[in-house]
């Protein structure tokens, strides 16, 4: 691993964001429209106080998921990517490139969707407000990790898009978004433990229930953080020195 060549390459994917507006736009823009669009959805009074923090947390995820998938395929599918691996660029080089890259872009997402949400749609967050910000961050970044390791099971695209409902959704009606983890049966709750949305979920309630920072909160966030760097290293052994 080198630090130089990391930078590198975090520095040429942040220059690949920024010259696609469409992207930046999916980015930044459409989560914060979608907490808009949820606050007047939600008008009952304590309703986008309850659900708008675990939202904060589901939104980015997504997001980041499709399009870390899509870039990422686009590489390989390319050949970019196999240009880049016959270089001393090594797998942890590329995946680290990757998450920082996508680390700053996912701050600036949780940095200008949390500022909405606080101030012009207010949110009404008994936690203290960088533990949201924590939050939305590792959400985001456990969706950047997903998308890179699914990206090595699609061909095309399209297929990459497809990998987002197999990824999303069991974990969105697991989490316990519609219904409390502890009601579900015991073989749910089992699936329900071992799918890291659940712990990102459960962070976000922890924040409208309790002013400080619990040992639940610190849990999930310790939870969140692994199963991203888990997903980073399976992202790395899907890498190969030629593609197809």
């Amino acid at each position: 691993m080198s630090l130089t060549i990391t930078l590198a390459t975090t520095r040429r994917i942040l220059n690949q964001l920024r010259r696609d507006r469409r992207t930046l736009g999916l980015l930044i823009a459409v989560p914060s429209v979608l907490m808009i669009l949820l606050r007047y959805v939600l008008d009952a009074p304590g309703a986008f106080d309850r659900f708008g923090p675990i939202l904060m947390g589901v939104f980015p995820f997504i997001v980041m998921f499709i399009v870390t998938s899509v870039g990422t395929l686009r590489e390989r599918t390319s050949g970019t990517l196999e240009r880049l691996m016959t270089t001393p660029l090594g797998k942890l080089d590329l995946l680290l490139g990757y998450a920082l890259a996508f680390g700053v872009t996912a701050l600036v997402q949780a940095a200008i969707v949390g500022t909405i949400a606080l101030t012009w749609l207010g949110l009404d967050l008994r936690g203290p407000a960088w533990t949201l910000l924590l939050v939305t961050l590792l959400d985001a970044w456990l969706g950047m990790a997903l998308g890179l390791f699914a990206s090595a099971f699609a061909r095309t695209e399209f297929q990459a898009v497809q990998f987002m409902p197999a990824f999303a959704l069991p974990q969105l009606l697991l989490a316990g978004l519609f219904v409390p983890r502890g009601q579900m049966s015991t073989v749910l709750q089992w699936a329900a433990d071992v799918m890291p949305l659940s712990y990102a979920v459960e962070a976000m309630q922890e924040l409208t229930r309790h002013p400080d920072v619990t040992g639940t909160l610190v849990r999930d966030v310790a939870v969140i953080a692994g199963c991203a760097l888990l997903a980073l290293v399976l992202g790395a052994a899907t890498l190969r020195r030629r593609t197809t």
